[in-house]
């Protein structure tokens, strides 16, 4: 769907097509009549010619006065949050900003009934937007945050740019400011400096300077001091490189507040929304066997990590399985996928359990997956073959599928179609 509307709208600009390729952050289009080599040579990512992936050789920014680039970008928390919508049939806008138990999440896992040795983190935030990362929760265990105002301050200081590393975390360490009083969205800056006294017009200079990596002039610096603005204030100030602005910062720790709140009240929405629009390394024979099982893979993902030998996409199945083990040590289970009621991409809550999607099983996949559904809602299968020639499925997925009893009693071959066949019928 994402992919049609993209094509609407290269198709509304006059004089303008969509580039082949992918271009990280947006689409790039180019005049009619012109093929991106007028503008770069490409490449396979890392000389890596059995790479199917081609690359521009030029960063964009080295041909950005040549060509259009539009930012047309799918955002997962609106979408997640719909789904939760519509699988607690509440509002979202109703879920309150100032929850104790969700505040309490950014500060331990007691909320969710478990405990940091189950779940292997001290925390509650894992797999909310923008809080789950290693570096924010470091965040959070550092400042402590204490409600939704701090919030807005810890995801301004993860957005920026030497505004927390470097700059507000040594700070807060020496005691030399607070949460509250660090410089932590690029508005604080303004709005700090008419408190102080400052003409509005040369505070608001003086933050657009910082905001952009500029640092202080001689001027701005001199102006600051003669208003008393603390060393260290000006200090941080030099140091920044980029700053979030507060409205964006608001607008994610809004996403994320209503999102842990069903982390909290309707976990088992929670889980089916995020496995379906997030985990995108589900893996079901790998997490949906039980907890045993889980860990086991779990711990041999974690020794090639220890060893250095893990590959991108073992490291992105340890982030999925934190999560899936942190839903096992809730209570909650996941329920065998049945070929005529699993969905293509969406996980169900099916008699207080979750049914995997299609898509999770190795090697299904999107399209495929989309297959297996339709066909199933149109006539049931009469045996493993006729499942693999009507979804299109590889045969090394029917193996999987087989292996994990997925097809039941269903024979490999129709015996009775053979003999029909012999006999001319």
């Amino acid at each position: 769907k994402r992919e049609a509307e993209i094509d609407r709208i290269v198709r509304g600009c006059v004089g303008v097509r969509r580039t082949t390729g992918q271009h990280p952050g947006g689409i790039v289009v180019l005049p009619h009549g012109e093929e991106i080599y007028t503008f770069t040579p490409v490449q396979h990512p890392a000389n890596d010619m059995t790479s199917n992936i081609i690359t521009t050789h030029f960063d964009y920014h080295s041909i950005d006065h040549n060509l259009l680039k539009l930012d047309i970008l799918g955002h997962d928390d609106p979408t997640m949050i719909r789904f939760l919508e519509d699988l607690t049939g509440k509002n979202a806008k109703e879920w309150p900003m100032d929850d104790p138990k969700v505040i309490s999440l950014f500060q331990s896992c007691e909320a969710l009934g478990v405990t940091k040795e189950q779940i292997g983190c001290e925390l509650g935030s894992l797999g909310l937007p923008e809080l789950g990362t290693n570096f924010v929760m470091n965040m959070l265990k550092e400042t402590k945050p204490k409600n939704f105002s701090d919030m807005i301050r810890i995801s301004g200081l993860s957005h920026g740019t030497d505004v927390w590393t470097n700059n507000a975390q040594e700070l807060v360490k020496n005691g030399k400011c607070t949460l509250s009083t660090a410089i932590c969205t690029r508005d604080d800056i303004m709005t700090y400096l008419i408190l102080k006294g400052i003409e509005a017009g040369t505070s608001f200079k003086i933050m657009e300077s910082v905001r952009k990596g500029k640092g202080l002039t001689e001027e701005m610096e001199k102006v600051m001091v003669e208003n008393n603005i603390p060393d260290w204030y000006i200090w941080s100030c030099k140091k920044i490189k980029y700053m979030f602005p507060k409205a964006h910062a608001c607008a994610y720790v809004m996403m994320a507040f209503r999102i842990a709140y069903c982390k909290v009240y309707y976990p088992l929405a929670y889980y089916a929304a995020y496995f379906s629009i997030r985990a995108d390394n589900f893996d079901y024979e790998m997490m949906a066997q039980g907890l045993s099982v889980l860990q086991k893979n779990m711990d041999m993902i974690d020794s090639r990590i220890n060893s250095k030998t893990a590959t991108p996409k073992e490291e992105g199945l340890k982030d999925d399985m934190m999560l899936v083990r942190e839903m096992y040590c809730r209570g909650i289970e996941f329920m065998p996928i049945d070929i005529y009621r699993a969905k293509a991409n969406r996980f169900q809550i099916i008699d207080g359990k979750l049914m995997p999607s299609l898509s999770t099983i190795g090697g299904m996949g999107s399209k495929a997956a989309d297959m297996v559904e339709s066909e199933a809602q149109k006539a049931p299968f009469v045996s493993r073959n006729e499942f693999k020639n009507r979804c299109k499925v590889p045969a090394t997925v029917v193996e999987v599928m087989n292996k994990l009893g997925l097809f039941g009693n269903l024979p490999e071959d129709d015996q009775l179609s053979f003999f029909d066949m012999l006999s001319g019928t």
